[in-house]
């Protein structure tokens, strides 16, 4: 059971101001929320973000400027550039736009774009910035504007959803995005259900080591926070930033009143959460579990590189 080294093109695409660098330098580049008001708008495109995803998959990430002259070359021009061999197309929306119909518009001509060049990239559309909406309004607002995207779309299916830098939405819809690229994603999810069978553990959560969105997990119990792997992301990722220039190890349990929750590094490329309640379960047993673990995971994960 192989995965294969594959390159996939993303391309970030959107309005001026859409939020779509900020976006990108929280999930690629570490960057904090509180800091992405420095960022400079993107002139033309920028195409130097390259990820290494589980060591087969490597994503060549396309930020796209956004105003009216980049657009109208990028339509035209420079489009079989742009737009040829796309795996996945994210069209980010600025919820408070004052010109949605503008923006539609420029929606739909890369729509045509991407058929004409890519027809079989996957399209997810972002309605960024939803911080700005009254709260009590900000789902019914959304689902509104996601039937007509889903309408404006077609024949295009595509996945849609709310977006803010400033809570775990963002984490939420990029590992959607993130799994969807994942080759052989049911094996790797096959392995994890196995392995939280072993460790006996109520859940198993797999991350990726540069942006800390959630590949997988596993529960043996429901949990009714759906929101919980993204506001783990989070806080491991503040976490990182704080303690990056000290050494420390990459290995912690924390010990609760009903479970014990342990976080390690099982590949090069991933690390998992395990949680556990079964107070007969020590931490060596399950230190040994990830250790014996982590020759299968690698090999899931690599070949021939």
């Amino acid at each position: 059971m192989v995965f294969y080294k594959k390159t996939k093109k993303v391309l970030l695409m959107g309005r001026c101001a859409a939020g779509k660098t900020s976006m990108r330098s929280i999930i690629f580049h570490n960057n904090v929320a509180t800091k992405t008001r420095n960022l400079e708008p993107t002139i033309s495109w920028d195409n130097k973000t390259d990820v290494q995803f589980l060591g087969n998959l490597h994503l060549n990430l396309w930020d796209c400027g956004g105003q009216d002259d980049y657009f109208n070359s990028y339509l035209t021009t420079q489009r079989s550039i742009i737009f040829k061999d796309v795996h996945v197309l994210i069209y980010v929306f600025d919820a408070v736009s004052a010109e949605l119909d503008k923006d539609i518009h420029y929606y739909q001509s890369c729509l045509e774009s991407i058929l004409t060049h890519s027809p079989d990239a996957i399209v997810f559309c972002l309605m960024h910035k939803m911080d700005l909406i009254q709260e009590d309004r900000r789902d019914k607002m959304f689902e509104k504007q996601k039937v007509e995207l889903q309408v404006r779309s077609e024949p295009i299916q595509i996945q849609a959803f709310q977006t803010s830098i400033w809570d775990e939405t963002l984490y939420a819809a990029w590992a959607k995005i993130i799994h969807c690229l994942i080759p052989n994603i049911n094996a790797l999810q096959a392995s994890l259900d196995t392995f939280c069978g072993i460790c006996g553990a109520d859940e198993i959560v797999l991350f990726e080591n540069t942006t800390f969105l959630v590949i997988a997990n596993s529960a043996s119990i429901h949990h009714p926070d759906v929101h919980r792997f993204e506001k783990i992301s989070s806080i491991i990722k503040q976490f990182n930033l704080c303690t990056r220039k000290e050494s420390y190890s990459r290995q912690m349990e924390i010990k609760g009143s009903n479970f014990t929750a342990f976080f390690d590094t099982l590949t090069k490329n991933t690390s998992v959460l395990l949680i556990i309640s079964d107070h007969g379960i020590t931490s060596a047993a399950t230190q040994v579990n990830i250790a014996a673990a982590r020759k299968y995971f690698e090999k899931l994960e690599n070949v021939d590189k």
